[in-house]
């Protein structure tokens, strides 16, 4: 149980994950500045898409105002329509669905897995044999770590489907050597405030697709017509980068690799620093995968959970010696002056999408377990949870990730997240 009398307060505060800027940030931005190009043209966005391409290892790269918004023209890229279903992952951040719902379309969400926390390969199986004339899937790499994209691109593959990539969470990861966003047809990343490269806004459309890029290039700008005046034959957008915002993320864009390194020794500092006590960190696939370490997550082992309890807008938790729970542990580490936060809620359990399907390995889980059971899908003694995306939000939170945290700092969060359990 935390005594929050025994620990001083951190003099600076320590952020979940806060811009790491360097000042070749500010020489692109004047640049922009100094040369009148402040809109959404100039040297800072033919740059930036033309690295950002080469890093990813895909042909096109298309500036967008926001990670959401490139997810917008990748959902309609591939041609999602009105009313027709999207499997998409349900642990992930709300900017991965609402775009499907900006095309009046469905999504349908899909369990994670234990290994990686991401998409179940085994529930988007059992999905499309729910639902066989599904032909889209959005694939989230939650906090940087990639999914199991073998598994995934062959399910897409034998299904017809086409792979959407939400990478906002995991530019510069890699899965078997190739980038994370270059795996689908259309592809995203963010350069939002808190990203491993920010732009303080901003994201990007990546793709193999002349065509398509062109497309998203058009309709981020109004879908205006190559005519001498302003002439519309289909709906756009105010959608593309501006050329200031590039210039931030192309005086980022040099200190990738730099910042997944102190992203990485942060991860393993956690690691080390927690490894005798009933927890986990977030995992990855070593084999196949080498994650961004964007944030670094744990999860409480089930037996030491201590009670806790959540409405939809508040908590409530009991301390129990030799137990904790993820808010005990939030509230610890707020109260030294350090930022944590919940892992991401999974759609299915958010009111706006409450009454969408959802889909775990065993079929379309608003059956209750008793059913499994009954019917000899899982054996009663695997004591599996019904869903396992809400058991990992449950017993799991995101700790401290800032570039910027001192190993000092970072020992302090350590003794105060041992203090909970003490």
């Amino acid at each position: 149980m935390f005594n929050k009398k025994k620990f001083e307060k951190l003099e600076n505060k320590v952020w979940l994950s806060s811009p790491t800027m360097h000042g070749d940030e500010l020489k692109y931005m004047t640049e922009a500045f100094e040369t009148n190009w402040m809109s959404t043209v100039g040297e800072n966005i033919n740059q930036v898409e033309a690295e950002v391409a080469k890093k990813a290892g895909c042909k096109y790269a298309v500036g967008l105002a926001s990670g959401t918004s490139t997810l917008h023209l990748a959902v309609k890229l591939a041609g999602v329509k009105r009313g027709e279903r999207v499997f998409c992952s349900s642990m992930t951040f709300s900017a991965s669905a609402n775009p499907i719902c900006y095309q009046r379309a469905e999504p349908v969400f899909i369990d994670s897995e234990y290994e990686t926390w991401n998409m179940d390969p085994k529930a988007l199986e059992r999905a499309f044999e729910i639902y066989p004339d599904t032909k889209y899937v959005m694939l989230v790499h939650l906090y940087g770590t990639p999914a199991k994209i073998d598994e995934i691109v062959e399910i897409c593959k034998k299904n017809n489907a086409i792979l959407i990539e939400d990478a906002a969470e995991s530019f510069g990861a890699t899965y078997k050597g190739k980038q994370t966003g270059t795996f689908g047809s259309y592809n995203a990343i963010s350069f939002n405030g808190n990203k491993i490269i920010t732009g303080s806004a901003g994201g990007m459309l990546l793709t193999d697709s002349k065509k398509a890029a062109e497309k998203a290039r058009k309709w981020s700008t109004q879908s205006r017509e190559n005519a001498p005046w302003y002439q519309h034959e289909e709906v756009g957008y105010n959608y593309r980068m501006s050329n200031v915002i590039a210039g931030v993320v192309r005086g980022q864009l040099p200190y990738l690799e730099e910042h997944i390194a102190e992203k990485k020794a942060i991860y393993n500092r956690y690691k080390e620093g927690l490894k005798d006590l009933p927890i986990s960190m977030n995992p990855f696939d070593e084999e196949s995968s080498e994650p961004n370490y964007w944030l670094s997550c744990m999860i409480i082992d089930e037996q030491a959970m201590s009670k806790e309890v959540r409405g939809d807008l508040d908590y409530l938790y009991r301390p129990e010696k030799g137990k904790s729970s993820p808010h005990e542990i939030l509230d610890a580490i707020a109260s030294i002056n350090a930022e944590g936060r919940p892992i991401w809620k999974p759609m299915h359990k958010q009111p706006l999408f409450r009454n969408h399907d959802f889909i775990n390995r065993y079929g379309l889980a608003n059956a209750m377990t008793n059913a499994y059971i009954e019917g000899g899908l899982i054996d009663e003694r695997d004591n599996l949870p019904e869903d396992i995306c809400s058991d990992v939000f449950k017993r799991g939170l995101c700790l401290p990730s800032d570039n910027k945290m001192t190993k000092e700092e970072q020992d302090r969060i350590i003794e105060v997240i041992r203090a909970c359990f003490d």
